[in-house]
């Protein structure tokens, strides 16, 4: 799953008469390698621990789980907020689709970039499967961050 502007830069966001902040997309949500059996199921991916679960109708094939990491730069100390849409839709090449949900960060409530004015994170999310669709799955995250 890839995560960006769809020309694929960096992501700027501002305040009035302040630093800009800069999102680079650093490590793309992938929840590994699964088959989805005539049934529906899930796959989750913990971003503050990693760990991958499956929950229906859906084997876990192996592979290697990764959650999204972001890099945020700008204004040192300054408080953030981060937003993910609630869901998104993914296309496989044989025109399957599947759909991430419940997407989260590993951020604390109020997060704030560092005295070196840079802020890093991770998001996971469950990806929702249904019936026999195989393909390799894509998708655009949008994460928006901007000043507090």
């Amino acid at each position: 799953m890839l995560c960006g502007k769809p020309d694929g830069g960096p992501i700027a966001t501002s305040r009035k008469a302040e630093m800009p902040l800069h999102i680079d997309i650093e490590t793309q949500l992938d929840m590994g390698r699964v088959a989805a059996g005539a049934g529906s199921g899930e796959v989750e991916l913990d971003p503050v621990t990693g760990a991958r679960r499956v929950r229906g109708d859906v084997r876990d094939l192996g592979g290697f789980a990764v959650s999204g990491t972001v890099t945020v730069r700008g204004e040192p100390g300054a408080e953030v907020r981060v937003f993910l849409p609630a869901s998104v839709d993914l296309e496989s090449g044989s025109g399957g689709t599947a759909r991430v949900v419940g997407l989260a960060t590993d951020l604390a409530a109020a997060p704030r970039l560092g005295p070196d004015g840079r802020l890093q994170f991770r998001f996971g999310g469950r990806l929702q499967v249904s019936g026999a669709s195989d393909g390799d799955y894509r998708g655009r995250i949008p994460v928006t961050v901007e000043y507090q």
